[in-house]
């Protein structure tokens, strides 16, 4: 089994976007590469699909790159996950518990869920946390970065 990740909107925007500093795209790269090698895979909810569109804090992405970020998300190290009602409870439940957002906390929930043990993200409110804990399941978070070995779930 490959050593998955959970990313974030943000992470998506910013690969596409490359609007972040140089060392945090090479972050994003590093884990992209080893996706591309096999090593890694990324899981995301699909409320990614549309948040990358127009995430708060970001410009709307270009219309013109409507193909392109079609196929961005049918790479086969891409799984995204359903936002079913069992994983909006538990991120209610994490907006109750860990004052998280409600869209920061599907992701936190859906990461949860699947036991996916490290969460990458660019947003400050999150990252700030680095460990949280989701019913006893203890998540880290971080900007993206390699490696993995030591804080990742097998799945």
């Amino acid at each position: 089994m490959k050593q998955c990740v959970y990313w974030d909107s943000d992470v998506f925007l910013a690969l596409i976007n490359e609007d972040k500093t140089q060392h945090e795209i090479e972050g994003c790269k590093n884990v992209w590469t080893n996706c591309e090698k096999g090593l890694l895979h990324i899981i995301t909810s699909t409320l990614t699909t549309t948040e990358v569109i127009f995430k708060k804090g970001y410009p709307k992405l270009d219309p013109n790159k409507r193909q392109f970020v079609s196929n961005f998300f049918r790479q086969d190290f891409i799984s995204q996950k359903p936002l079913t009602r069992e994983i909006a409870e538990l991120a209610r439940d994490v907006v109750w518990d860990s004052n998280i957002r409600a869209k920061d906390a599907i992701h936190v929930a859906t990461c949860a869920y699947y036991k996916i043990r490290s969460l990458h993200s660019f947003d400050n409110n999150l990252v700030q946390k680095k460990v949280i804990i989701v019913n006893g399941f203890t998540i880290n978070v971080s900007n993206p970065h390699c490696p993995y070995q030591e804080e990742l779930f097998e799945n």
